[in-house]
């Protein structure tokens, strides 16, 4: 597997790979991926990646910001997707892995990530990152008219200080 920075050339796969994440009702409230330039302006792009095997792209991994104030500068929101078919493998929790690196070569001092509970795969990759449970956003946002809860978890840079 090689993971490296995620190019416009990666749209296509990165947005299928996305949309089968939605499909699966449990990655994430949004209902579509958005065009490239939405997307790439919301991200972070030195901390946008992409795993590949085979020439293939299998999973990406990028940050956002939080807030545009000053002050939050240093906190993201993450998010990890993994193609279905190449779940199981560790490319998830190697795309975060990695992306937790690049986050503090930037400054980020904390990731936060929202899961749903059921998303039990991504939220032992968190774990093992050293990310730990804040606690659970009770009813946060509807999905398909049904009240839906996140996990919150955060991480807090050791060597950002």
């Amino acid at each position: 597997m090689e993971i490296r920075k995620l190019l416009p050339l990666d749209w296509d796969s990165v947005k299928s790979i996305y949309e089968k994440g939605i499909a699966t009702g449990n990655a994430t409230f949004q209902t579509g991926a958005p065009s490239w330039e939405e997307w790439d302006s919301s991200h972070l792009g030195t901390c946008s990646i992409v795993a590949f095997v085979n020439d293939r792209v299998v999973g990406w991994a990028a940050l956002t910001p939080v807030s545009s104030r000053c002050v939050y500068a240093g906190v993201a929101e993450v998010s990890v997707y993994v193609d279905p078919e190449q779940s199981g493998k560790g490319i998830g929790l190697a795309l975060l892995e990695e992306l937790v690196a690049l986050s503090e070569a930037e400054g980020i001092w904390t990731l936060q990530a929202g899961i749903f509970p059921e998303n039990i795969g991504s939220l032992r990759i968190h774990e093992k990152e050293g990310f730990r449970t804040l606690g659970i956003r009770e009813k946060i946002g509807k999905q398909n008219g049904v009240w839906r809860d996140t996990v919150l978890l955060e991480r807090r840079s050791k060597t950002i200080i």
